[in-house]
């Protein structure tokens, strides 16, 4: 018999299975599960991949459109073709009794070993794709990869051994007698004829092989879902033929649901899209004239976009993906972005910008660890009464039009947390229905797939996992590729993330991904690096890329093309008006201070300390009004400045503000949107207002404020700093919002307080070396006393030169003193340290790559394969014993703790809300109290948080954890502490 009669009703033997519901004893044919995989792929090659994904497969197979789909979708149908052997079919008994008896009689003898389904599909389907014609022979042979494809499509690739496991006298052994051959066979041929795979290919490019496994991982995902087959199990009278006819309808379906349909944005006015600008400036005109051309003739690109604070570079990104999109064949925009706080700020940019486009649907996904943290997000978000408590947390100020209504302060009687949750009021012009416009939903909203939406914000780390060998990084290399990727704050990253950004730009290279890298002050080589690692992905030789300039000129921006590899400028005029236009004076001073710790918060402190200088310079804005930012190194720091500060305060509760990573995540996530809608272009900017911060707030957050006093930090950060500072001056001019002190002429100043030793030298406290290396610190400071401790800047002209005297490769202050150079030696040592642990876990460049498996040849899980260096934090979760004995969140007892096997969603998403994230080592010697309920032993996101117990009426209480002593303060946040 052939394919047409096997496709018939009754034509084939469908009683070998796939899934099987015990409580039923429902079994599903493994033919139908096949024909529904193949389905779905094809589905999701017209309605999920875009135009350039399509064409990097049809590419790397050498055959058309059409075909390429076939193939995709017979690779994907046969992912499952593994559970055909007897020791897969044997482990539900009630369906192998059901088998033909021509398969129970051939069954022969089964192994005890459990059958791998991923290694045992890829063994059979290379038998069965030889037999179509595939060519065999080496690695990159059509029947190895396609093979490796299959099996790959379970998490990870392996290697094919064609004399060994996959040789079919190996298969013969482990896969039944003739019967089970011929049936396995018989299934095959029957997927490759319905889906049309006619055409063998004569190879099989890498890119292709990834991009084609991670649309069988996601194929497989989808038709696994028990909705999906469960009812078509109970229709076994279909044939085949009949079968994928509604297998297609419904994979029509499946995918509709799972909103993975690419959505087109109708096109809109500039000022539509961007309502909070009254038009494009120079820099982003420049990109809308001319990108458009460049794409138009040369395809595909890296572009960078080099500019100052609070320039607009965020627009113009967002402008070079609708251009990049429109032609380079790609869809959507995924965000990267350094931490999580800037990826919330990026997300909700970026669901603004999909929603001015007015489209149906068009989901927008939050992507990082903690995005369940995100009450936005959730569509959840406390109400002032829960987070009040008895003496009300939340003070109420004078609603004059001027002072904001609702700064989130300590609660005197304990903070509450979110205890009842509700929506937060929208924005003007965003009601409830343009919020569920770009609201995930369903397959979407699963932290796991939250990277495939078309649009989506994320963590860079997200992303460089695609390039880890960790399971399923292809699927984040689908998700990726399809996009347009925003690299946002590329210069913050350390040498152990950013080898790993290079080699995941090498892979968006090769396939032929657009990229937009963001930075107000990445050093020259640093650029270079970037576009390199992109060119040479895309197959340029390394040599000849070395000896190009790809570094943009400052301001400005610079397109490099993967056809060409050459170089595309801003030009001149429209650059040197820009830099005109946004130029503005800055001041930066550096005042040497002694460093001490506050100690005994009714500590006398001396003129010349740290505290003293902060307390003198914010005094101003506590007398005569304004806006004010203190940016403190470490969160021990602002907590001594916060609390010297409010010694001498005299106004509103509210008007002081302390916020740092240490506080509960929903009171940390309160304040933070506080301060960046309160301090942000259009907010209600009060009248007065100080914030205590550490680096939370240094970068990406569109906020202004009228005085700055920072810690000693590298030139970098100092500027990144600064883009805080006067950041609308110019927008704001005339308008009344700054406060009286500020006349005309005023240049906006930044402080840098010195710590000196008592040689008179720069002596950087031994916490701070682990925010930023000592090197960056003592060279910005031999920077600033070369310029008599006074430096008088025009931003953005004098930015990039300040950025490479510190951060580039040839620094005038590296050899300077001894010390400097001693401090140089160590940095570069701990950097090629860094860059060497970082390369032993990437996954190698695709044009390294022989065998698929080479991209798994290490076994990491994803808690194993790190994005950043160092042991990832642990999560404390502070709680009361009240009265009666009671564990809870809050003091008042109000908020029980859940001890309970299946917490609900909304009970998993409050205890994460109150938890903060510590050093592994702080709680490495902890207790039994310290463990969580045991009933969350299973839970994965409440198994590894450790507890911070404490008596709800002892406010003092400290708990040790071998020498380290944590205490939450109701007011401060955490507090740590450690026996000598």
């Amino acid at each position: 018999m052939g394919v047409v009669e096997d496709a018939r009703h009754r034509g084939i033997d469908v009683r070998a299975w796939a899934e099987f519901d015990a409580a039923t004893w429902t079994s599903y044919s493994l033919l139908f599960r096949m024909l529904d995989d193949a389905a779905v792929a094809a589905v999701l090659w017209d309605r999920f991949l875009s135009c350039s994904q399509r064409a990097v497969i049809a590419e790397g197979l050498g055959v058309g459109m059409e075909q390429a789909q076939s193939l995709t979708a017979l690779l994907a149908g046969l992912r499952e073709l593994g559970k055909l052997v007897p020791g897969f079919q044997r482990r539900e008994r009630g369906a192998w009794d059901r088998l033909g008896e021509d398969l129970l009689a051939g069954a022969g003898r089964i192994s005890p070993v459990p059958v791998e389904v991923d290694r045992s599909s890829m063994h059979v389907a290379f038998g069965v794709l030889g037999a179509f014609g595939f060519a065999v022979g080496g690695n990159s042979s059509p029947a190895v990869r396609c093979a490796q494809v299959v099996g790959g499509m379970g998490g990870r690739f392996l290697q094919v051994d064609v004399d060994g496991g996959a040789a079919a006298r190996r298969v013969a052994a482990t896969g039944g007698g003739a019967a089970w051959r011929e049936l396995r066979a018989r299934y095959a041929a029957l997927v490759r004829y319905l889906i049309g795979a006619a055409v063998v290919p004569e190879r099989v490019s890498v890119q292709a092989a990834v991009l084609m496994t991670g649309v069988g991982m996601l194929a497989g995902r989808l038709s696994g879902q028990r909705g999906h087959w469960q009812d078509a199990a109970h229709m076994p009278a279909f044939g085949a033929a009949e079968h994928f006819a509604d297998a297609r309808a419904r994979a029509v379906e499946v995918v509709g649901e799972a909103e993975l349909d690419r959505v087109d944005l109708e096109p809109v006015p500039f000022t539509t899209a961007h309502p909070h600008l009254a038009g494009p400036n120079d820099l982003q005109a420049s990109l809308m004239a001319q990108l458009p051309g460049l794409v138009g003739e040369y395809g595909v690109g890296i572009t960078v976009i080099a500019d100052g604070t609070g320039s607009g570079k965020s627009v113009g990104a967002l402008e070079v993906g609708r251009i990049c999109n429109g032609g380079c064949g790609t869809a959507g925009v995924a965000w990267l972005m350094p931490t999580t706080a800037t990826t919330d700020a990026a997300w909700e940019t970026l669901a603004a910008y999909v929603r001015a486009h007015r489209p149906e649907r068009a989901p927008v996904t939050l992507v990082h660890n903690h995005s369940r943290l995100n009450a936005a997000y959730t569509s959840t978000r406390p109400t002032a009464e829960a987070a009040g408590g008895p003496a009300g947390a939340l003070t109420a100020l004078m609603a004059d039009g001027n002072r904001p209504v609702g700064i989130p302060v300590p609660a005197q009687g304990g903070a509450t947390g979110p205890d009842h949750e509700a929506r937060e009021p929208a924005e003007p012009g965003e009601g409830a229905a343009g919020q569920e416009v770009t609201a995930p939903e369903g397959f979407l909203s699963g932290q796991d797939a939250a990277l495939l939406a078309q649009f989506c914000a994320a963590t860079v780390d997200q992303a460089q996992m695609a390039v880890l060998p960790v399971q399923f990084s292809v699927l984040r290399l689908l998700a990726l590729s399809g996009k347009t990727v925003v690299v946002d704050e590329a210069h913050a990253l350390t040498p152990y993330s950013h080898l790993q950004l290079l080699r995941l730009l090498g892979w968006l290279g090769s396939l032929r991904t657009p990229v937009v890298l963001l930075s107000a002050t990445m050093p020259s080589s640093t650029g270079r690096a970037v576009v390199a690692a992109y060119l040479a992905g895309a197959g340029h030789e390394p040599a000849r890329l070395a000896a190009a300039d790809y570094a943009p000129a400052y301001p400005g921006w610079l397109f490099a093309d993967a056809a060409t590899a050459a170089a595309h400028r801003m030009q001149d005029t429209a650059r040197i008006r820009h830099a005109r236009a946004q130029s503005r004076e800055l001041r930066v001073t550096m005042r040497a201070v002694t460093y001490r710790r506050l100690g005994d918060v009714g500590r006398a402190v001396d003129a010349g300390e740290r505290l003293a200088a902060v307390g003198q310079m914010v005094g101003r804005v506590a007398r005569e009004g304004g806006c004010a930012m203190v940016g403190c190194a470490t969160v021990a720091d602002s907590q001594d400045t916060y609390q010297y500060l409010r010694r001498s305060w005299t106004g509103d509760p509210g008007e002081l503000m302390l916020l740092h990573a240490r506080l509960p995540g929903w009171v940390r996530e309160q304040r933070t949107r506080f301060v960046r809608r309160t301090l942000g272009p259009a907010g209600p900017r009060p009248d007065r207002l100080v914030v205590v911060a550490t680096s939370i707030l240094d970068t990406s957050l569109d906020i202004d404020v009228d005085m700055m006093v920072s810690d000693l930090a590298s030139i970098a950060r100092l500027l990144q700093r600064a883009g805080r500072l006067a950041r609308f001056h110019q927008s704001w001019q005339s308008t009344g919002r700054r406060p009286p002190w500020w006349g005309p002429g005023h240049v906006p100043h930044l402080t840098v307080l010195q710590p000196l030793g008592a040689a008179g030298a720069t002596a950087v406290p031994a916490e701070w070396r682990t925010v930023e290396p000592a090197f960056l610190l003592h060279a910005t400071a031999a920077l600033l006393e070369a310029r008599n401790r006074d430096l008088k800047l025009d931003v953005p002209g004098d930015v990039q030169d300040l950025v490479e005297q510190v951060h580039g490769e040839h620094s005038p202050f590296a050899d300077e003193t001894a010390t400097l150079r001693r401090l140089l030696a160590g940095h570069l040592q701990r950097t090629m340290a860094e860059e060497h642990l970082s390369a032993v876990h990437l996954i190698p460049p695709h044009e390294r790559v022989s065998a698929l498996a080479d991209l798994h040849r290490q076994y990491l899980t994803a808690g194993q394969a790190a994005t950043r260096l160092g042991t990832p934090p642990r999560r404390l979760l502070p709680c009361y014993l009240t009265a009666a004995g009671e564990r809870a969140l809050d003091r008042a007892g109000t908020q029980p703790l859940p001890d309970q096997k299946h917490p609900s969603p909304r009970q998993v998403r409050r205890i994460l809300q109150h938890t903060v994230p510590v050093p592994a080592a702080w709680v490495a010697r902890r207790g039994p109290q310290h463990r969580p309920p045991a009933s969350w032993d299973q839970h994965p996101l409440l198994a590894d948080l450790v507890l911070l117990p404490g008596p709800a009426r002892d406010r003092a209480h400290t708990e040790h954890y071998g020498r380290h002593l944590l205490r939450m303060d109701d007011e401060l946040g955490l507090i740590h502490d450690w026996v000598n």
